[in-house]
């Protein structure tokens, strides 16, 4: 599914952050990335995203090369393939919750039948009509899970997706994602610094300089 070949990044004076980084995911994992502060975890996850392209090396999804697509091709794979959760939630403050959340199916030109139906999955039943403004750090969290779900993605990259909330919330945030990642076959990839946040993953791959580390690898249920 995700193909790593060689993957190099360097910035501002030929400060190498990734080195000939390989690894390859199978579709339907669940996996955690780790790793000390300025490894490169969200450059690797922005490279992924095609957000930003490698200064050598190639990135694959689903056997397309990302970094080798025009500007609306890869916005077109994003669009259709991929689902974001944001540390910083990113919820548009003009729009209502049920707008967030059909966007993805709206630019797609899909039906938004469904979108009442993930906000109920989301524990948001009755919030469709409210503003960001109106909800809690959980629940804004809760809206950028079911905005990232909502088209069925085939991948879905997260980015300490409980960085800002309490362990209590955090649990029940991380517990909801991977139910839905895993209820909707996608493979799932969370950047995190938190242990906790690590363990609801199959795999935690452990970033350093040097490459990807399996550290822990146990199916859950």
């Amino acid at each position: 599914m995700l193909e790593l070949m060689n993957v190099n990044k360097a910035y501002a004076e030929s400060r190498k952050v990734l080195t000939n980084l390989c690894y390859t995911l199978e579709s339907g994992a669940y996996v955690a990335i780790m790793g000390e502060s300025g490894v490169g975890k969200s450059t690797l996850l922005n490279l992924i995203a095609g957000l930003d392209n490698p200064d050598s090396g190639e990135i694959r999804v689903n056997g397309v090369a990302i970094s080798q697509l025009d500007d609306d091709a890869a916005t077109q794979l994003r669009r259709k393939q991929f689902g974001f959760v944001f540390q910083a939630f990113h919820v548009l403050p003009h729009l209502t919750v049920h707008q967030n959340v059909a966007l993805p199916l709206l630019l797609n030109n899909g039906s938004t039948d469904q979108v009442e139906q993930m906000l109920i999955n989301v524990g948001l039943r009755g919030r469709g009509q409210h503003f960001s403004h109106q909800l809690s750090g959980g629940e804004l969290q809760r809206v950028a899970i079911a905005r990232a779900l909502i088209h069925r993605p085939a991948l879905v990259l997260a980015d300490e997706p409980t960085g800002n909330l309490d362990p209590d919330t955090a649990h029940d945030i991380l517990q909801l994602m991977r139910t839905e990642i895993k209820a909707n076959g996608a493979t799932g990839i969370i950047v995190t610094h938190s242990h906790a946040a690590a363990a609801t993953a199959d795999l935690v791959l452990n970033l350093t300089k040097d490459g990807l580390f399996l550290t822990q690898s146990e199916h859950r249920q």
